[in-house]
């Protein structure tokens, strides 16, 4: 087995530890005309008539009934048209939100690594925590084998995602499982289609196994050095080129049941180092328009956002972000809302494992920042003990400094597949 590099091509390090229906309003069928007695044909007829009215009983249309007088008993008055039902609500998260403790709905908003070696601590964590999701990364593979995931989602009071970096090249988890998938670059040398063909074969290999999620297609438009921290993770420097095979790749995972994650918003393409090491810019706002964020832009135009998420990087962006990393920049997750009209889920990069981030901030300040900035989910790859961080977000909620916020859950609900939200 080969080492396999995590996120960002570095192992980040592990703790071991209806339509409505149509409208209904109708009118109730015509009432039947008032019966009329027949003609008498007969004598005898003619008898039982007269006999019936002294008796108080009326003879029509060949039946014989009691009466409260002589005449007919008058035909029941039209009704009016039937009130349409209403139509059923369209959001069918909401039940699910309102139905967990405050607590829970924050837990659905984080994402947690898990030691890969030991199916166990998996399981423990979402039994005891209830975390949203679960991230896999580093290159052992016990939890990708022997239905381990199986059992960690029996221990879940609420499916969790399971999530791991595989885009091919440096950065996969399985290639010791399932074989080698190419670098993006490489990929590129494909047709489209053959992309797409790839990327659905690798989604069942990966649902097989009890991965839920894959944080990628890399949609970063770069020409670096295959090697450089984007380098050969991009599939060009052509934003048209890089639409078109990361959106083949997102298909080929959709269409295997996998939920696609595109990544870096809004651009790690021509950064200036590795946020792995520190603090990294790229070029200002204006020139990422023209370049790395037209990919988002096309992508986002055209996908259902309840189907596919967008990561944003820790970027300095000049023009856009100011003392903090654009993970935590309230100004990063409105351009992506407003400018973008992006309304499904919106994750973080790892919070724990890159110093862009840990150089400033613990786990719990940093998951608070995020979700505080507007993204709905938080990544921390190397939590230790999971409760601080669930303590400093009850906190915050409690002061009033986190608001609630059950979109966001909403949103992580839908991308796991468990409901659908209204539009």
């Amino acid at each position: 087995m080969r080492l396999v590099e995590g996120e960002q091509g570095h192992w980040s390090p592990m703790r071991i530890e209806s339509f409505p229906p149509g409208d209904t309003a109708r009118s109730d069928p015509e009432p039947p005309a008032p019966r009329r007695r027949r003609r008498a044909v007969s004598v005898l007829t003619t008898g039982l008539v007269v006999g019936a009215l002294v008796a108080g009983v009326t003879v029509a249309s060949g039946g014989i009934g009691l009466s409260a007088n002589s005449q007919d008993t008058p035909a029941a008055a039209p009704q009016g048209p039937v009130p349409a039902a209403p139509p059923p609500d369209p959001n069918t998260c909401a039940p699910l939100v309102a139905a967990m403790s405050p607590r829970d709905r924050l837990a659905q908003r984080l994402m947690v690594g898990v030691d890969p070696a030991d199916p166990a601590e998996a399981v423990a964590t979402v039994r005891d925590t209830h975390v949203g999701g679960i991230f896999i990364g580093g290159n052992p593979t016990a939890l990708l084998q022997n239905d381990a995931l199986a059992a960690v989602q029996q221990a879940a009071p609420t499916k969790v995602a399971v999530a791991v970096d595989d885009e091919g090249g440096r950065v996969q988890r399985i290639d010791a499982l399932d074989g080698d998938l190419p670098s993006a670059r490489q990929m590129a040398q494909q047709t489209p289609e053959q992309v797409r063909a790839l990327a659905e074969e690798r989604g069942r290999q990966l649902l097989a196994r009890g991965v839920t999620w894959d944080l990628a297609p890399s949609v970063d438009v770069s020409d670096q050095p295959r090697n450089a921290v984007i380098g050969d993770r991009a599939f060009s420097n052509d934003p048209a080129v890089v639409t078109e095979y990361a959106g083949a790749f997102e298909a080929g995972l959709r269409a295997a049941g996998v939920y696609g994650v595109l990544k870096h918003f809004p651009g790690h393409g021509h950064s200036s180092g590795d946020s792995h090491q520190g603090r990294v810019s790229v070029p200002p706002l204006d020139r990422l328009r023209q370049a790395d964020l037209l990919p988002y832009a096309d992508l986002l135009a055209r996908l259902d956002h309840q189907q596919v998420g967008v990561m944003v990087g820790h970027l300095d962006v000049p023009g856009l972000t100011d003392s903090l990393p654009s993970s935590l920049t309230p100004a990063t997750y409105r351009l992506l809302r407003t400018d973008y009209d992006f309304d499904g889920l919106v994750m973080t990069d790892d919070l724990g494992a890159m110093k862009a981030i840990s150089g400033s901030f613990t786990p719990a300040q940093a998951s608070l920042a995020a979700l505080q900035a507007g993204a709905d989910m938080a990544l921390t790859s190397n939590v230790a003990p999971i409760a601080p961080i669930l303590d400093t977000l009850q906190q915050a909620l409690d002061a009033g400094t986190l608001p609630e916020n059950d979109t966001a859950v909403e949103r992580v609900l839908a991308a796991k597949a468990l409901c659908t939200r209204g539009t």
